[in-house]
């Protein structure tokens, strides 16, 4: 059942981030546990800790600390929208973020986004107003089974190249 979902959770950034990673809008259990990416079959933080060589965060303090200290900015293109559950394929009536507030604020140096929908979003609704590009990454989600762990970390990969190490 499509529900209107209002953004709830801040973005991650401050003055030394260096990428910028968007994806769609949180999922339920994202809202719930209040913080990116944290539904337990999603991905992103496993792959985050394959990436920097570390056991991945677990609580929502040691995510952001984990973002933070290696210059990586998380936020989602949209602001609000009609979904139906986690399901990017049911959004409508979609409203973007002000993506300009994080690139306004640090010197960001790419800007990824996570999923076909989040960079079809990205491109129609958020470029325009930014000038800047994206680079398509897989969507970690569990509704991105299909993708191998091996396809996941090799394709993630590419933001280290953003980055001080």
């Amino acid at each position: 059942m499509r529900e209107i979902v209002t953004h709830i959770l801040e973005p991650v950034y401050d003055k030394h981030s260096k990428i910028l990673i968007l994806g769609t809008m949180p999922s339920p259990k994202s809202r719930e546990f209040g913080f990116y990416y944290s539904h337990p079959q999603n991905r992103f933080w496993r792959v985050m800790g394959e990436l920097f060589h570390e056991p991945a965060p677990e609580n929502n303090n040691e995510k952001r600390a984990f973002l933070l200290l290696r210059q990586i900015a998380v936020w989602d293109v949209l602001q609000s929208c009609e979904i139906d559950g986690a399901d990017d394929n049911s959004i409508r009536n979609p409203r973007q973020n002000d993506i300009n507030l994080i690139l306004n604020a640090a010197d960001i140096q790419a800007i990824y986004t996570t999923g076909k929908k989040a960079t079809g979003l990205y491109k129609k609704m958020c470029l325009p107003k930014t000038g800047r590009e994206s680079l398509y990454l897989p969507s970690t989600s569990p509704a991105n089974c299909g993708c191998k762990w091996e396809i996941l970390v090799d394709a993630y990969r590419t933001i280290l190249e953003h980055i001080d190490n």
